[in-house]
């Protein structure tokens, strides 16, 4: 069942799953929809967080995050596993999907959307179902399949053109998808922006491309810094900042994240933002 609190109107709707994130260094909370709905809280903005977790463990409080849970037995739930190579994830437990009546009416208002799937949870219908917000999608979660023992590959996004015509800005990570299909999503969406750890990303914007460099710091941890970035892209663009400026900023923050682990990579509401927007 979906519990409903009290709800207040909020500014940003994050539609995807929180995950349990097994790591060499024990379970932790992960998730685009986690990272990006409180980075978004620390930015000022009232979120509000449609997910689906088994509530393993407690998600950090915040006075700007309201959190909507489908219960179920299990979260979304991957293994983490490091080498030479890079990461590998396997998937172990899923969540359920996620669809447009989980969304309270009072949310379905908000200016901005962010969905973002981790394992092809939430409908890419979606993108049609908010006619006045800004749509935003982080489709890593589209682009992944698994096979029979749960290990995560890159795949085919059938429904990406629609997806991406009906969205206002898209971020996406060079791992997370092919080059040809970076070069074709670049054509679909409005306004894409593609990170690449800490080399310098790429923004393509009404039929321009451009380049914006992360700060250059000491990698602790990368986990959710594209998540970060989105979030504080998103954030920006709400506001009217021109797109590169907002990409600069973001890429700011999440270079600032990998340098802690985890969760506490989130900025904190006291960050010295214009600091990180340098």
């Amino acid at each position: 069942m979906l519990r409903s609190p009290g709800l207040e109107p909020i500014d940003y709707l994050l539609i995807g799953h929180i995950t349990l994130d097994q790591t060499p260094e024990g379970d932790r909370l992960g998730g685009t929809a986690l990272y990006s709905a409180l980075t978004a809280c620390a930015l000022g903005l009232r979120v509000g967080l449609v997910t689906a977790w088994g509530e393993e463990q407690p998600v950090p409080q915040h006075e700007n995050l309201q959190v909507l849970n489908l219960e179920c037995e299990h979260s979304t739930t991957f293994r983490l596993d490091y080498g030479a190579t890079g990461r590998t994830l396997t998937l172990r437990q899923r969540a359920p999907d996620l669809a447009l009546f989980h969304i309270p009416e009072l949310w379905r208002s908000t200016p901005l959307v962010h969905l973002g799937p981790v394992a092809n949870e939430v409908d890419s219908g979606l993108v049609r179902a908010f006619p006045d917000a800004l749509m935003c999608l982080t489709p890593q979660g589209w682009l992944r399949g698994w096979d029979s023992a749960g290990r995560v590959h890159r795949s085919a996004w059938p429904e990406a053109d629609f997806a991406l015509r009906h969205s206002q800005a898209v971020v996406i990570s060079r791992e997370d998808a092919r080059s040809e299909q970076i070069e074709a999503f670049s054509y679909a969406a409005s306004l894409l922006a593609v990170t690449d750890g800490h080399q310098p990303g790429t923004l393509y914007a009404n039929g321009e491309e451009l380049s914006f460099a992360p700060p250059q710091v000491e990698e602790l941890d990368p986990t959710g810094a594209g998540d970060i970035f989105a979030a504080a892209f998103f954030t920006r663009l709400l506001a009217q900042e021109p797109p590169l400026a907002a990409a600069r900023f973001a890429a700011g923050l999440a270079a600032d994240s990998v340098s802690r682990r985890g969760l506490d990579g989130i900025p904190h509401s006291d960050l010295n933002l214009e600091r990180s927007a340098s």
